[in-house]
């Protein structure tokens, strides 16, 4: 009995040993598979303020918490069984798929420059004036949830290409792990934002000298904030947009264009010394970053009358 006690505490240990070992192997490539997606987060970071501002603050957080759930299923219920049947019965697919994500962010970031030079808005911004509350937030609500759904779809087929080696259980708990994390900082972080007016003019309202300059920085921080946030998204969009294009191409056997980029960080890097690693890696971003721009401009330019044409109104 003490032997075969000893035995089986023997190998309880040894699969708890390996049942650690696999959570930290999740947990790097999840984090890998994290950074690969950061700009589609902080896309969907920029956007989601907008679903909210203008709305009474008491329906703020509420309407943040409903479009949360609504992430949550989106990931987990639907996109995530999807990736792994993708990844198990069409692991081919992964990368056209990805490519189709790719041009879809360089669509957006691209149609966001044009309107900045000028072009017409597409979509509700936050300048947007809200004539029924209740009819707003119905629309608005059922409206970031499908938007969310487009968004995860890209972070989760990113994250399965960073991963479409590992085991099929490795890929469910990395799906899972970035699915739920993303989640959480995303609309963790949407919520700081539209509620940081609140909690400056709660400041603002103190006897406290130093409390009331506080609490006018915050409010006057916040449409500075979400004008960074949407010029950083755009960037991000391009930047990874483009990159996803590059690599896709070199994957389907066209490596050229990824090939001069890398030649031309590498060349920036050699000739910038000590900064040799943080210049070349912006010279890959800012050219990554170009070839989403000009895609992105073509796609618009394209799309943008054929979407005019059949449905008889404005594009």
């Amino acid at each position: 009995m003490p032997g075969g006690l000893i035995a089986l505490l023997d190998d309880v240990s040894i699969i708890a040993r390996a049942a650690a070992a696999s959570a930290d192997d999740i947990g790097v490539v999840a984090g890998r598979a994290g950074s690969k997606a950061a700009a589609v987060v902080i896309d969907d970071a920029a956007v989601t303020p907008s679903y909210v501002t203008g709305l009474s603050p008491a329906r703020e957080l509420p309407i943040i918490w409903r479009i949360t759930k609504g992430s949550f299923r989106n990931k987990l219920l639907i996109l995530l069984p999807v990736a792994l049947l993708l990844s198990y019965l069409l692991p081919w697919a992964i990368t056209p798929i990805l490519m189709l994500g790719g041009a879809y962010l360089s669509y957006e970031g691209a149609e966001k420059v044009m309107e900045k030079l000028g072009g017409s808005k597409h979509g509700q911004t936050v300048d947007d004036a809200i004539e029924d509350p209740v009819a707003f937030e119905k629309q608005r609500t059922s409206s970031a949830i499908r938007t969310d759904l487009i968004l995860s779809a890209e972070i989760m087929a990113i994250t399965l290409n960073e991963v479409a080696a590992e085991t099929l259980v490795t890929r469910a708990g990395v799906l899972a792990i970035v699915g739920i994390l993303v989640t959480v900082v995303v609309y963790g972080a949407v919520a700081l934002i539209v509620k940081m007016d609140d909690v400056g003019l709660h400041l603002a309202q103190k006897r406290s000298a130093a409390a009331q300059k506080s609490g006018r920085f915050l409010v006057q921080a916040m449409p500075h904030l979400l004008t960074l946030l949407s010029v950083v998204g755009t960037i991000a969009m391009l930047w990874v947009g483009g990159g996803i294009i590059l690599h896709g191409l070199a994957e389907l056997g066209l490596a050229g264009p990824e090939h001069f980029v890398e030649e031309l960080q590498h060349g920036v890097a050699g000739m910038a010394g000590a900064l040799g690693g943080v210049l070349g890696w912006i010279t890959y971003a800012a050219a990554s970053a170009l070839v989403g721009l000009v895609l992105g401009f073509l796609l618009v330019l394209t799309l943008h009358p054929l979407v005019a044409k059949f449905t008889g109104g404005p594009h």
